[in-house]
This record gives structure tokens, C-alpha cells and sequence, in this order.
């Protein structure tokens, strides 16, 4: 924690945080979106059908005071749709998790339910779209649609926030205009994605922005990427952070 950003600040952010995340959670401007989620959590996978599925947006999760953020895609379908925390309940997830836990990020390498007990050091996790999409594909609109809830989670993390891990291209493309728009200067021409892509950002506060492939099955399955590959980009950011 910065030395100027003293407990009362804090307090105040997570207060703010957390009234956010509760608006989140009740964000119906997406009818396509709505719509699908809510029939996900309708009808529900067979392996799952003794859960309640949380079936609404999912906010962002981690302390107020991160100085890292991992900025994915969506929420799947029967992971955080019926779970209700980013990354939980799904192969994704056990990739992403028990990578952090592996440098120190996470307090356990899994991730199975919102009341796990899973912690996070110095780590927010967060989607420029909090609904689940069909075919995990938001369209441009409900990206630009969701874009504010982003634009002002980064806002409040920003005293803190020093590094961006971004989990493939969508997150990086919905990133870019929203940080732009908070007042880090995007260098011209636009950094393009690419995994292993390290970006330096001058504004509020210095940032640095690290690409990483998605830890979707199609990348881990295939072995695009491999949880070495993962836990070097998270390295890298824990020590980028920590200057």
C-alpha cells in the first residue's frame, strides 16, 4: 500500500467497491445477454443440476487495494454464471488459480465456489462484459454497453494499481479506450495483443500493461499455453507491481 493511501482511504474504497459490485450485479442492459444467462441458469448443465446457479452479472473480485489487475473476457456459462465470482467453477479457472497460487498470488490453487475460502494477494480480477455470452462471443455493443462498470472499477483501483495482466485479445481491445479515457496515455499506434507484450503507460500513476493468451481450454489443451507460460507472465507482474 502506497504510504499516502492510509486505512480511511482504503476503508472508502472498498466501501465504494463493494456499492459497485452490487449495481453490477443488477445490470439488465444487455437483453441478448439477459436473456441467455438467466435460460443458462434455467436449465443448467446435467453435472449440475443440484446448484442455483447465480445466473446475473458477475462483478470483479479481489481487495480494494491491488496493485495488480487480470483483466479477462466473460464470465462461462456454468463456471461464473452459476458460481458467481469470476473464474470459479471452471477448467479456466483451475488453470488461472493454480498458477497464482503458485507464485504467490492466490491462497489455494483452487477455485470451486464463492465460499471456498480462496484469497487474493494484491490481485483483482474483473471482464470488460460481467455477463456470459453465448458462444463466450459478446457483441461490440454489449461490450461498449458494459465499458462504464469497468471504467469505474479501474478508477477507484487506481491509487493502488500498478499492473494489467490482460487475458487475450477482447479484454485487450475493450481495454485500451477505457484507460485512455481515464488518462493514461495510449501510445500511436495502438500496442497490438500478443502474449508476452510488456506496455508502459504514463498517467494517473504509472502502469504497465502485460498480454497474456486466454486460459481458455482451446489455448491450455493445446499447449498455446502452458502454465509455465502463465506463471512467467504473473511473475512478471508481481515484480513490475512491486516497484
Amino acid at each position: 500500500m502506497p504510504a499516502h493511501y492510509g486505512f480511511g482511504m482504503l476503508f472508502r474504497v472498498s466501501e465504494e467497491l463493494a456499492d459497485l459490485d452490487g449495481r453490477v450485479t443488477g445490470c439488465r442492459r444487455c437483453p441478448r445477454l439477459v436473456a441467455w444467462r438467466e435460460e443458462v441458469a434455467r436449465v443448467k448443465r446435467a453435472s449440475f443440476m443440484d446448484w442455483d446457479y447465480w445466473g446475473r452479472p458477475v462483478p470483479g473480485f479481489g481487495p480494494a487495494d491491488a496493485s495488480i489487475a487480470i483483466v479477462g473476457l466473460a464470465p462461462a456459462a456454468h463456471g461464473a454464471n452459476r458460481t458467481g465470482r469470476m473464474f470459479t467453477g471452471d477448467r479456466s479457472g483451475d488453470v488461472l488459480y493454480a498458477a497464482m497460487y503458485a507464485v504467490g498470488l492466490a491462497s489455494q490453487p483452487t477455485a470451486v465456489s464463492a465460499d471456498d475460502g480462496l484469497t487474493l494477494y494484491g490481485v483483482r480480477i474483473t471482464a470488460p462484459v460481467k455477463c456470459a455470452p453465448p458462444e463466450n462471443k459478446p457483441t461490440p455493443r454489449e461490450r461498449d454497453n458494459c465499458r462504464p462498470w469497468l471504467a469505474e472499477e479501474l478508477a477507484l483501483l487506481a491509487p493502488t494499481l500498478r499492473t494489467i495482466v490482460v487475458l487475450g485479445a477482447f479484454g485487450w481491445q475493450a481495454l485500451l479506450p477505457v484507460l485512455s479515457s481515464a488518462g493514461w496515455r495510449i501510445p500511436v499506434p495502438r500496442p497490438k495483443f500478443g502474449h508476452g507484450v510488456t506496455v508502459a503507460l504514463d498517467g494517473p500513476a504509472p502502469l504497465t500493461l502485460l498480454g497474456c493468451y486466454h486460459v481458455s481450454q482451446q489455448n491450455t489443451f493445446t499447449g498455446r499455453l502452458t502454465p509455465a507460460m502463465l506463471e512467467s507472465v504473473l511473475r512478471n507482474a508481481k515484480k513490475l507491481a512491486a516497484r
